[in-house]
């Protein structure tokens, strides 16, 4: 169901499950959860994570009912759901999402849960679960109200309508639209530009921003201070100034 490449320190992963439109099995979580935690322990610095076929996520495969049997069983399946979302959003390290076609329900908050989403003329984003008598999951309800404001992540979430490429990329659902052909290569690019900042301090910063609406200024503050003399005392902050000073490329070590 997930295929995974390497091409130097960038890590692709591909939903391939395209006769369902890449919805996630109930085994399927516990598999996306090991690849994420494995990719946060790998050499590989960028995670891109897209869909086969046409279209990026349908969310659960909501026509295997294994994961229905009982109250008990269902609020672990639910936690599976709730652990894959987590070890993506906390990976310390940059993601992106190359959304095609549909990303509906937690296929949706699968890529808002990276760090930037880039999409398709053809990408259509849905909140579905309304319409199918569910309540959010992958961390929406964490996710959608950061990026779009609550107002604005109550009416998709409260109608589980379908917002367009075009609507997407208005309200800051993605940052980009690219032709479908194109989709990948602009991924990559953003991948090579992730690259040319410091592991430690991206880790930091991603810290930083995932807090950024839960502290109070002083806190903010408070924690920029910490990281940053942390970052101050790093071998590759010493190599940011060196690369600057004889205005080359920097060769990061992450320490």
């Amino acid at each position: 169901m997930i295929r995974i490449d390497d091409d130097d320190q960038i890590r692709t992963l591909t939903i391939d499950w395209p006769d369902r439109m890449n919805a996630i099995p109930p085994d399927g979580w516990e598999t996306l959860h090991h690849h994420v935690t494995e990719f946060e322990l790998s050499a590989q610095r960028i995670l891109i994570i897209t869909g086969a076929g046409g279209n990026f996520c349908a969310g659960a495969n909501l026509s295997d009912d294994s994961s229905r049997p009982g109250v008990a069983a269902r609020h672990r399946y639910m936690q599976r759901i709730g652990a894959a979302a987590n070890a993506l959003i906390r990976t310390t390290k940059p993601t992106i999402a190359a959304v095609d076609g549909v990303a509906v329900g937690a296929g949706m908050n699968l890529a808002l849960a990276c760090d930037v989403v880039i999409a398709t003329p053809e990408a259509r984003f849905s909140e579905i679960f309304a319409k199918r008598g569910l309540t959010l999951d992958f961390g929406g309800s964490w996710l959608l109200p950061r990026i779009v404001g609550l107002q604005r992540a109550k009416e998709i979430s409260l109608s589980g309508r379908i917002v367009s490429a075009t609507e997407a990329r208005q309200i800051g659902l993605c940052i980009d639209l690219v032709d479908q052909d194109q989709l990948l290569a602009r991924a990559r690019e953003l991948a090579i530009g992730f690259l040319g900042g410091a592991p430690v301090a991206q880790l930091l910063i991603k810290q930083a921003l995932n807090r950024s609406f839960e502290l109070s200024l002083e806190e903010a503050l408070s924690n920029e201070a910490r990281s940053q003399a942390i970052c101050l005392g790093s071998e590759d902050a010493d190599e940011g100034v060196r690369a600057f000073v004889e205005k080359r490329s920097p060769h990061w070590q992450g320490r």
